[in-house]
């Protein structure tokens, strides 16, 4: 390393240790208050008030979403965006380890404000509501709060530590199924079963699972399947993701599931309706340049991840970062921690999330991307690129 980014990441070392106890309240506090999407309240609050406490400028109620908001520092030409998730699951709460996203994200930001002048850099940080349902980055970027930055990242918790995260697009579905009432033993006849419907309709998934396309999963629950036994439901509701390696993909897995819906209101002489719960995710890709970067800064702290050959055979889920890092370059790692074998999604990973492992998790990732974002700074063929992208962006609309 030279002189000058060995300096760099000593000051971003050294702001990072100098508020570590603040981040890990931070993880903590919003660890013990799970909030569901599009009401996260407090978190959002939570973080909008430190961001401020240290100089950002601070913008609320971003892109019309009341929980979005958007931490502003430096003046610099090179704008760069870190993203902080705060929302929880229902149930079990922060099983996906949001609580560790958002306080890594506030220690990113806070890190690369400490170079911004030298970098010449404006240091954003976005609150980003309703990862889990409800796609919160894809309604902002819709509604053009990331035109013109110049490159994004955030990072995620898991078992493990991954670079290159491959993530699957999704389509989040509510099926609703139409029929009639009748008196379950006294007239069934009368009646158009919804219930059966719904029924139908996931056996013919079931089957249809046989010849799915590589990469494509379906899976979904029963919302609601009636009121009484002795009522002929006259309504039932689906609730299906579907995933798939990329958008189009994705679209040819709709079609064919679709006629799984279709097949199961025909059968039971209803009629159905499919709406969309949240927009759809779009594939992760993750910028190369940030990659190296954030691998060289991961590796020089001391984390060990996956060996780049290895990294598409580790999978994940879906994200609305997918959207984001197709209109701006981006990187969306995982940072592992200490989980005795659970995974996310789990009651067990709820509970490691605020471990001394966890805590650690929000240092180094707080640490690790900062350190790749400065590196891409400093590199004038990347700046260049970065800062071409994102007047390109700027100009026409970015992601509207």
């Amino acid at each position: 390393m030279t002189g000058r980014v060995t300096s760099v990441l000593e000051a971003l070392t050294g702001t990072v240790d100098r508020v570590r106890g603040d981040l890990v309240a931070v993880s903590h506090e919003i660890h013990a208050r799970p909030e569901l999407a599009f009401e996260e309240r407090f978190a959002s609050a939570l973080l909008a008030d430190a961001l401020a406490g240290h100089g950002f400028a601070v913008e609320r109620r971003v892109a019309d979403l009341d929980t979005a908001f958007v931490g502003r520092s430096g003046s610099g030409p090179l704008r760069v965006a870190v993203f902080a998730e705060y929302d929880a699951l229902p149930g079990i709460g922060h099983a996906c380890g949001h609580n560790i996203i958002a306080a890594a994200g506030l220690g990113a930001g806070l890190a690369l404000a400490s170079v911004a002048d030298e970098l010449g850099l404006t240091v954003e940080v976005y609150g980003t509501p309703a990862e889990e349902s409800g796609g919160g980055k894809v309604l902002m970027l819709q509604r053009g709060a990331f035109d013109g930055v110049a490159y994004a990242g955030m990072v995620h918790p898991a078992p493990f530590d991954v670079v290159r995260t491959r993530t699957l697009a999704l389509a989040d579905l509510a099926i609703r199924f139409t029929g009639r009432e009748a008196h379950a033993s006294a007239a069934p006849w009368a009646g158009r079963n919804a219930g059966d419907a719904a029924t139908v309709a996931q056996v013919a998934l079931g089957l249809l699972r046989q010849h799915l396309e590589p990469g494509q999963q379906l899976h979904g629950i029963v919302s609601d399947g009636g009121t009484a036994p002795n009522v002929v439901p006259a309504a039932s509701e689906l609730l299906y993701y579907l995933r798939a390696d990329d958008a189009e993909s994705l679209e040819r897995l709709a079609v064919r599931a679709g006629d799984c819906f279709a097949a199961g209101a025909l059968a039971a002489g209803c009629t159905h309706e499919v709406g969309e719960v949240s927009p759809a995710y779009t594939e992760l890709r993750s910028d190369g340049a940030l990659a190296v970067a954030y691998r060289a800064a991961a590796v020089a702290i001391g984390r060990e991840p996956v060996a780049p050959e290895f990294e598409r055979l580790v999978p994940l889920g879906s994200t609305d970062m997918g959207n984001v890092s197709h209109a701006v370059p981006s990187i969306h790692p995982l940072i592992g921690l200490e989980t005795d074998g659970a995974v996310t999604h789990q009651p067990e990973f709820t509970a490691a999330a605020a471990t001394e492992s966890a805590d650690r998790a929000v240092r180094d990732g707080a640490l690790a991307l900062a350190a790749a974002f400065a590196a891409v700074a400093e590199d004038e063929d990347e700046r260049a690129r970065l800062l071409t992208g994102a007047g390109r962006r700027g100009s026409d609309g970015g992601g509207r």
